[in-house]
């Protein structure tokens, strides 16, 4: 809901271009997926993945030195945004041994969350599911579940372990914008609902306009980069949310004002539904529900299965809900039911759902505003997969697993989201106690209803 992007690399030598660089080999990682007609009826099909392009070394193309050192540009490679792309190139990744990422076993994706290499110290990452070397695997959602194994065992508290959808380009802008010649092959294109601006290129030019450093390794500049997002699983050891965030864009799309960005007070006004609407067990009443030794155990791993249902039951109908299954030690288990005055007791994301939550909760319908489910299923007809694991630098991650606000009361309905503390998401403090944390993402499965678990 909040999530802070490109201040993941606390070494400055590392950060996004849009040119090509040959000082390292560009090799993905295997990640195989299964696609299902029925039970028992799933064919392979031998995807990878890429690193997002704002972990990568960026350098100017005749040479080695830094485009972006600390939280600034470059005055003479960069002194505005397209010169910036022509003068800079984006060069492979040494996906283990830099940025902790790896493939334990056969469809199967470790994410650490911190990395120590010889260049400084990583932390999270992002990748995107690859068919071929160019281009992203598009997914059609509607009517179609989506299924994976999870372990977040070892993912404490402050810390997400994110698995979502957005409505990136097929090959990353390539094709769309003249100054990016790196395209999907090296993570170009991202986009989702909170139109980040902490993106350092975006439509092949670079962000520098406006630019502002707000860490020592990260800044945000004019510019963000907008588009429909579904979140399938933001989760840790305590607390999970699937969440859809609809935009009033149909691709990804660059934001050049804040009331288009949503920035600061224009959060209600901009392209995209930054809030979307949430189904998170704990906030919505049942606190016995996740977490270890709850009912869905969160100290071993478990099935997750995402089920995108429409009005008619075919695949160009409008989305009617959103609904959740787990499975774990060969039982299925239902999602939580809700237990909110004001709500229905519902186990699934509808537009009802959403309406009767926010008028619980005192919260904006942007939602609504924005379209709701119709709009979000239009966008599920071409996304592209994103897995990743990430630290909040904005608010600590109580948005998910805490009280949010922090200073609000937390008998208020909606106000508890969960049972951490919420100093144990700050940035200084999960990175200094947690550095060994990690998720695992295993055994992805996309197809007919029903078809990719065994429902009881």
């Amino acid at each position: 809901m909040y999530r802070q992007v490109a201040t993941a690399l606390s070494f400055a030598s590392l950060v996004l271009g849009q040119q090509v660089g040959t000082l390292t080999a560009e090799k993905h990682p295997s990640l195989p997926i299964e696609v299902c007609t029925a039970p028992g009826a799933c064919t392979k099909e031998d995807t990878t993945v890429v690193l997002d392009s704002n972990w990568r070394w960026t350098h100017v193309t005749d040479g080695y030195s830094n485009c972006y050192t600390g939280n600034s540009w470059d005055a003479t490679a960069c002194p505005d945004g397209k010169t910036c792309a022509a003068n800079c190139a984006l060069d492979g990744a040494e996906y283990e041994t830099t940025y902790g990422i790896s493939t334990p076993s056969a469809g199967a994706l470790r994410l650490n969350f911190v990395t120590k290499n010889g260049d400084g110290t990583n932390v999270g990452s992002r990748v995107y599911l690859m068919a071929g070397e160019e281009k992203y695997r598009l997914f059609n959602l509607l009517n179609k579940e989506f299924t994976m194994d999870v372990d977040v065992s070892k993912l404490p508290c402050g810390l997400n372990g994110a698995v979502y959808f957005s409505e990136m380009d097929e090959d990353g802008g390539l094709s769309r914008f003249e100054g990016n010649k790196a395209g999907a092959k090296y993570g170009t294109g991202y986009c989702d609902s909170q139109c980040p601006q902490d993106i350092k290129f975006i439509n092949g030019e670079a962000n520098v306009e406006g630019w502002g450093g707000t860490d020592g390794n990260s800044g945000a500049g004019k510019y963000g980069t907008c588009c429909a997002e579904m979140d399938i699983w933001e989760a840790n050891l305590d607390a999970t949310a699937y969440t859809p965030h609809p935009c009033k864009v149909t691709e990804q799309t660059r934001c050049e004002t804040e009331e288009d960005c949503g920035a600061g007070d224009n959060r209600y006004a901009g392209q995209c539904d930054k809030d979307g609407c949430d189904f998170n067990s704990f906030r919505m009443g049942d606190k016995e529900f996740y977490g270890p030794e709850k009912t869905v155990d969160t100290s071993k791993p478990f099935t997750l299965v995402t089920q995108f249902v429409t009005e008619d039951g075919t695949d160009t109908g409008a989305l009617k809900s959103i609904h959740r299954f787990y499975v774990q030690d060969g039982k299925v288990i239902p999602n939580s039911m809700t237990v909110v005055e004001g709500v229905d007791a519902v186990n699934n994301i509808s537009d009802e759902y959403c309406a009767q939550q926010k008028t619980a909760f005192g919260d904006n319908n942007y939602f609504k505003t924005v379209g709701g489910l119709a709009a979000m299923g239009k966008s599920l007809e071409k996304m592209v997969l994103v897995l990743s694991i990430w630290d909040d630098h904005a608010v600590s991650m109580n948005w998910l697993d805490s009280n949010y606000p922090t200073d609000a009361d937390p008998t208020k309905p909606g106000v508890a989201r969960g049972r951490c503390d919420p100093e144990a998401g700050l940035p200084e403090t999960v990175e200094a106690a947690h550095p060994d944390a990690y998720v695992i993402y295993s055994n992805i499965k996309v197809g007919a209803i029903n078809s990719t678990f065994t429902a009881a």
